[in-house]
């Protein structure tokens, strides 16, 4: 079978999706409703959050890519995907910022904690986390004053920080973040995603 997809963006993953989601996506639900912890300790979920994101280490940026099922295709939009004018995009299964915390915090969480795919909605699904307080685990976001809420990364403990930066990187891990001048710069909360009802 020849699987023939849209040119551009969005479109294109809507197919996927259902192509994938005719199989795969009914096996997740029951998986994650057979794994869903009953009532499991915001540190201990934490720490497997921060696993599964240290696991993602050195998959590549896609803008736009990642959901609940993993890394997935990008794509390109007005600004965002290119790198020296060329859609990486559309060609780069991956994960963007938002993509990536929704995943670990999804799969960790055995479906029980479902972030939109995009961060200022994953910012006001979460709760508060003083600097002092911060768990492996909790969404470490960003702000500046020309893009609000431009960045969310995954604190993984001991000050560092896993994030899917920018077109033409990989996922990585950050040390020191809330100490990096740029980031530290940038840093607008910490924040602690809620379950599900």
């Amino acid at each position: 079978m020849v699987l023939r997809l849209p040119g551009r963006g969005v479109g294109r993953r809507r197919v996927l999706g259902l192509v994938l989601g005719a199989s795969v996506v009914p096996a997740l639900a029951t998986a994650a409703a057979r794994a869903a912890p009953a009532a499991v300790p915001p540190a201990a979920l934490g720490r497997r959050v921060a696993e599964v994101a240290a696991a993602q280490i050195g998959v590549p940026y896609a803008w736009g890519g990642g959901d609940r099922l993993g890394a997935g295709i990008g794509f390109c939009d007005e600004e965002n995907g290119y790198l020296d004018g060329e859609c990486l995009g559309e060609h780069s299964v991956g994960f963007d910022c938002s993509g990536l915390a929704l995943y670990c915090w999804y799969r960790a969480s055995g479906g029980a904690v479902d972030l939109a795919h995009y961060t200022v909605a994953q910012y006001h699904r979460s709760a508060p986390v003083a600097p002092a307080e911060l768990l492996p685990g909790d969404l470490l976001f960003f702000s500046r004053p020309d893009a609000p809420l431009h960045h969310v990364g995954v604190h993984a403990g001991d000050g560092a920080m896993i994030h899917a930066e920018r077109t033409g990187t990989l996922v990585a891990r950050l040390p020191g973040v809330l100490e990096d001048p740029r980031w530290a710069a940038e840093f607008a909360g910490a924040r602690r995603p809620l379950p599900l009802g």
